[in-house]
């Protein structure tokens, strides 16, 4: 197959959405496919709006010697015009990934009624969707209906070098000293870090630790908040800003914590959720979105309400005082993240749903593992 993947900025860009387009990216270029990653500049969303005012987006798309034409979602705002004049001179079919929908945010209600309407128009001119989660699919049919074919596919766990057993897992929450608290996103606001530290300031003081890994240019201005809530809540003795982190660095802040806390207001998936658990880390996640089809409330880490900084405080508190429990959740974390297809399978799904919209493609046999629907 020869395929176009329609982008903002860098494929290198290190985010969960990202890493999936990259993942697949990957996966079809080994599979012997001809991937065009066609990248368009990083903007405002109201600047992004303006490329349907210029016919240049579309001219470059429909020059694109390509099979199908992957987009993601991100990209919604660039694209409505390119859709329309894509259609009359229609070359290839157009498949949306998408991870989550922008109007599944937080936002001011006018905002997010705006932001719907731009999704929607978008959503009806695409003719398959990939999705990486059943709450991303649901949230995109609550959108604009069940009415074009899809594939469920979501990310792996297995990226990492894990070299944790089960016994490392039981010694680790068993060590004395704080709960060892992980955070790993990009530091903006959705990821919920303002709520976690708000939980934080409210524990004794020497019962934690927390490490934050992610990176701090997306958003400058939440980031330099961050900082003064670090100072204001006098909490900078036990709170150590890491950065951006690559793969052996990350493995490492995994293997050494006690637990995954990203207490975001919305995620599609989560993929650090499920890279956690495969080193034994109960997680704390918001029940908003995909993060429920990963963490099981109870048994692999705790689901809390958005915004619900006493909740994500209580649990905390219980986990550094009930080493007996960070153990029991952390094991079963380990247990359910092993038993889920890897990156491989899940990426491969994918290729098998794409290769019969190629003019030449034909379906290879079907995979053993079922790992989301197709309609």
């Amino acid at each position: 197959m020869r395929l176009g993947l329609v982008i903002y900025g860098q494929l290198q860009t290190q985010t969960g959405g990202y890493l999936y387009d990259r993942r697949l990216v990957e996966h079809l270029q080994r599979a012997g496919d001809v991937v065009e990653v066609v990248s368009l500049p990083w903007r405002s969303y109201a600047a992004h709006l303006t490329d349907n005012l210029s016919q240049d987006l579309s001219r470059r798309l429909l020059d694109l010697d390509v099979d199908v034409l992957l987009e993601d979602e991100l990209n919604h705002p660039s694209l409505l015009a390119a859709h329309r004049r894509l259609r009359d001179g229609k070359r290839f079919p157009l498949v949306s990934i998408v991870h989550h929908l922008r109007s599944s945010e937080a936002s001011p209600p006018a905002i997010r009624v705006f932001y719907r309407l731009v999704e929607r128009a978008y959503l009806r001119g695409v003719d398959g969707f990939i999705f990486n989660s059943q709450a991303t699919r649901r949230s995109v049919e609550r959108l604009v209906g069940a009415f074009r074919p899809f594939i469920v596919a979501p990310p792996g766990g297995d990226r990492l070098p894990v070299p944790t057993a089960n016994v490392d897992v039981r010694a680790r929450a068993g060590e004395p000293g704080p709960l060892r608290i992980l955070f790993v996103g990009s530091l903006i606001a959705r990821k919920g870090l303002h709520i976690l530290l708000e939980a934080l300031a409210a524990l004794p003081a020497g019962a934690w630790a927390l490490e934050i890994v992610g990176d701090g240019g997306r958003d400058a201005a939440y980031a330099a908040r961050i900082r003064r809530q670090i100072a204001r809540l006098g909490l900078a003795g036990a709170v150590e800003l890491r950065g951006a982190l690559d793969d052996g660095g990350l493995a490492q802040a995994y293997a050494r914590s006690h637990i995954l806390a990203v207490p975001s207001a919305y995620e599609g998936f989560g993929i650090a959720y499920l890279e956690a658990m495969t080193f034994g880390l109960p997680v704390l996640a918001s029940d908003a979105g995909g993060a429920a089809e990963i963490v099981t409330h109870g048994e692999t880490g705790f689901l809390v309400p958005p915004a619900s900084p006493a909740i994500l405080a209580d649990h905390l508190l219980r986990l550094a005082n009930d080493r007996p429990l960070l153990a029991r959740l952390g094991l079963a974390a380990r247990r359910s993240a092993l038993a889920r297809p890897g990156w491989v399978d899940s990426m491969e799904t994918i290729r098998q749903f794409l290769l019969p919209m190629a003019p030449s493609g034909a379906a290879a046999p079907a995979l053993s593992v079922a790992l989301g629907g197709v309609q």
